[in-house]
């Protein structure tokens, strides 16, 4: 694995791997350039199954981002991100699928539409940030708690300009959410605005229509861009 080859050793081919890293960047930015509509990302574990309320919940949220005009933006694999990509194509919109390579092969769900895969983790997660104008998070394991430390991380140090972090499934989020508040800010380790970074819900139609009202005053507050000259 790239990832692994770098982080481990010590000598070897340096500047050809920045070049690689450099043409997967570069890779990663023309795909995102293919979306053609505002996205968001949705992330969640990757071992829910059909049956799985957070599969159901993702599916509808998928398919109602997409017929408020959003393209639908995941990690490409099973479960919530099968789900997300699966009710974006139903809602006839844009499922976009970045997937990763991994020891033990995490397959491309077949509802994508749009999909590149990456060796690298850093590169990736770019792509996710780059592509979004909001984050919608299923319940999920150490990678989906690392998409959402990271964009929290973004938004309150001013990498990227705010965008919506919306948590779904309020009872699996209370314990993290209560020690957030409980230590974090009780322990002057975070702001208080910062936890109006995130926001928890239940509801597909709140956590669809957060998105929308935050992208729509984003757009508001917008400059025009210039007209152009006519051409001589």
């Amino acid at each position: 694995m790239d990832d692994r080859r770098l982080l481990e050793r010590r000598d070897g081919d340096l500047a050809g791997e920045v070049k690689r890293i450099a043409q997967e960047f570069l890779q990663g930015f023309e795909a995102v350039e293919r979306i053609d509509r505002p996205a968001i990302s949705v992330f969640g574990s990757a071992r829910v199954h059909e049956d799985h309320s957070a599969y159901v919940a993702a599916r509808e949220t998928g398919r109602r981002l997409a017929e408020a005009g959003f393209a639908v933006v995941t990690g490409g694999g099973p479960g919530v991100m099968e789900a997300a990509n699966r009710g974006a194509r139903e809602g006839g919109g844009l499922s976009v699928g970045f997937n990763i390579e991994l020891p033990h092969e995490q397959n491309s769900n077949p509802y994508i539409d749009l999909g590149l895969t990456f060796a690298h983790f850093y590169v990736r997660k770019t792509m996710f940030v780059k592509a979004a104008e909001g984050f919608v998070i299923f319940p999920g394991g150490f990678g989906t708690l690392d998409e959402l430390f990271e964009s929290l991380t973004l938004i309150q140090t001013g990498k990227v300009l705010h965008f919506p972090v919306v948590l779904f499934d309020t009872d699996y989020w209370a314990p993290m959410m209560a020690w957030i508040r409980d230590r974090l800010l009780a322990d002057a380790m975070i702001s208080p605005e910062d936890l109006e970074l995130l926001s928890v819900t239940d509801s597909v139609d709140e956590a669809v229509a957060r998105i929308v009202v935050c992208y729509d005053l984003r757009c508001a507050h917008m400059p025009a861009e210039p007209e152009k000259a006519d051409a001589q």
